[in-house]
């Protein structure tokens, strides 16, 4: 169990704001649609909405930027838009959020990911999605990579965040020239992978999948929740995957993290999730691998990844919709619960 003084958690933070980050993934817009609902459509057996508010908030990759951005990081987000109106809303969102927009390239070939969440009487009741997720072609690929290359040989990079949210923008190929320009620079790397590209991070330094990406990912099944057989799980994924750090996000059953040392011997910890008031899980995730990259180049011990990583993840389902981390709030909880 953690307990930190005044002292710490300032200094703790003090060392997050010194990281560079740069967040390679697929970016989109989150829009929704707020309102009230007080009547069954006459149409069909569906709710009636009255729309009384809108707004459009950056998500996917970019909401992993916003995170690591409000914790006090630089951040260097790299993705591919498209040549549509909604990239105009993007961009003028990444300037609102003071993001650089020097890793943004626009293809004339996708459109702008765009989810749509309609939200009644503060509970989302739909989404619906707008998206090309088909991968970058050769040309585009090359071209995303140079873009990407030439920042890490500019400025300084303390980690690199793959954001995979399957739409395409990163592939094999990407993931491979990545893994060789970290590797040049000694920059470790981190992933929220997903299951088309999972079996190609191999080598990282990180990687967090949720329980289902878990299983997915490995090809196996895990039908009542065990924590020997998660346990099982994540060792076989150090052994195919030769990843030295694994961060499982556990939903209501918490995190789990676990190190493969070099003697092949394993050691992990299960830490609970905390009880909260649970609104919206959306972009939880994002939250937790940009927590857990800060405290991995802030030289943290892997049960402190996994303690503030799993207490920012669970911050944020507070709120409806996708909502960044609150620096100043986290600071509190890390004070006042005992992680």
């Amino acid at each position: 169990m953690l307990v930190y003084t005044p002292e710490q958690v300032n200094d703790i933070f003090e060392k997050f704001s010194l990281q560079s980050i740069m967040v390679i993934g697929d970016v989109m817009i989150d829009a929704y649609l707020w309102g009230k609902v007080t009547r069954i459509s006459p149409e069909a057996p569906v709710p009636i909405v009255a729309v009384n508010r809108r707004a459009n908030r950056l998500g996917g990759a970019a909401n992993v930027a916003i995170n690591l951005k409000a914790i006090g990081a630089r951040t260097y987000l790299c993705s591919v838009v498209g040549k549509d109106d909604k990239a105009v809303i993007f961009k003028k969102l990444m300037q609102e959020n003071n993001l650089c927009p020097d890793g943004i390239m626009q293809s004339e070939k996708r459109i702008t990911t765009t989810k749509f969440r309609v939200i009644g009487n503060n509970a989302q009741m739909l989404r619906v999605d707008e998206e090309i997720d088909a991968p970058l072609d050769d040309e585009e690929n090359h071209r995303f990579f140079d873009l990407i290359q030439n920042i890490v040989r500019s400025v300084r990079i303390n980690a690199i965040i793959f954001q995979d949210y399957d739409k395409g923008v990163i592939s094999p190929l990407l993931i491979n020239q990545i893994l060789q320009l970290a590797d040049e620079k000694m920059i470790p790397v981190v992933v929220d992978p997903k299951k088309r590209n999972f079996s190609f991070y191999r080598n990282v330094t990180l990687i967090k999948p949720n329980l289902k990406e878990l299983t997915e990912g490995l090809g196996i099944t895990l039908d009542v929740f065990s924590l020997d057989k998660v346990r099982q799980a994540v060792r076989l994924l150090h052994k195919k995957m030769h990843v030295p750090l694994v961060l499982a996000t556990l939903s209501e059953e918490g995190i789990f993290v676990s190190r493969q040392l070099t003697d092949g011997t394993f050691t992990d910890h299960h830490l609970p999730a905390h009880l909260r008031s649970i609104a919206d899980v959306s972009g939880a995730g994002d939250t937790v691998i940009s927590l857990a990259c800060l405290a991995l180049t802030a030289g943290m011990s892997d049960v402190e990844i996994a303690a503030i990583s799993n207490l920012a993840g669970g911050q944020v389902c507070e709120s409806v919709g996708v909502v960044p981390v609150d620096r100043t709030k986290l600071m509190m909880e890390m004070l006042s619960r005992k992680l």
